[in-house]
């Protein structure tokens, strides 16, 4: 019974701390998801016609919503994290799909250079990774299109989706995109950091994860 209970409290210590987060701001992004996924399928239909060979959403689009409604103001969901994210990894696996015949190692290839791709680019976006597997399990579709399925359906799905994050955030409050604050100059022309505000509250400065220890 002890032994249960430590297992027990030792998984409890693996679950991410999150902070809180209140049931309206939850249900407002799960609303936003949905949304905004309808709405990117639905204009993708539009713009595609009823006969399109391509999908009319790619799966990775789920993932890029999630992180668009649920955690706007992080920095991998910002505007070009998920369109030079999202596109650069398409080109990416679609390159590899040509290349590679195996496709665990296309699929291999694809997520590595994909990621250092979105470093260079400073464009990381978790979903890029999903983009780069996808390009390369595509099949015909793939084949059809060649580089344009970069632009068509992915490109195309990841502009509407950020269009419709944009309208539905800040229609509910929330700032988006969200820019980084400037940091004011220093009056003494040093390249010292301006001192922190001690009256911030911990959460603002260093996130829910050390805001227990901080107070």
């Amino acid at each position: 019974m002890l032994h249960s209970m430590s297992l027990l409290a030792h998984l409890r210590r693996l679950l991410p701390q999150l902070g809180p987060v209140s049931r309206a701001e939850q249900l407002r992004a799960s609303v936003g998801a949905l949304v905004g996924i309808a709405l990117t399928g639905l204009v993708t239909h539009l713009v595609l016609g009823a006969d399109a060979s391509v999908p009319l959403l790619v799966a990775p689009m789920g993932a890029s919503a999630v992180l668009l409604f649920a955690v706007p103001s992080g920095p991998l969901s910002q505007p070009w994290s998920i369109l030079g994210g999202n596109v650069s990894a398409a080109l990416i696996g679609i390159t590899c799909r040509m290349w590679i015949s195996d496709p665990l190692i296309a699929m291999s290839v694809a997520v590595c250079l994909a990621v250092a791709t979105m470093f260079l680019l400073r464009c990381l976006h978790p979903p890029g990774g999903a983009v780069a597997v996808t390009t390369v399990l595509s099949g015909p579709a793939v084949d059809a299109l060649g580089y344009g399925f970069a632009i068509v359906p992915v490109g195309l799905n990841s502009l509407l989706l950020l269009l419709v994050a944009i309208a539905f955030n800040n229609l509910t409050g929330h700032r988006y995109p969200h820019l980084p604050t400037r940091q004011p100059a220093s009056r003494h022309a040093t390249t010292d950091k301006p001192p922190r505000d001690q009256s911030a509250s911990p959460w603002t400065i260093c996130g829910p994860c050390c805001a227990s220890r901080t107070r």
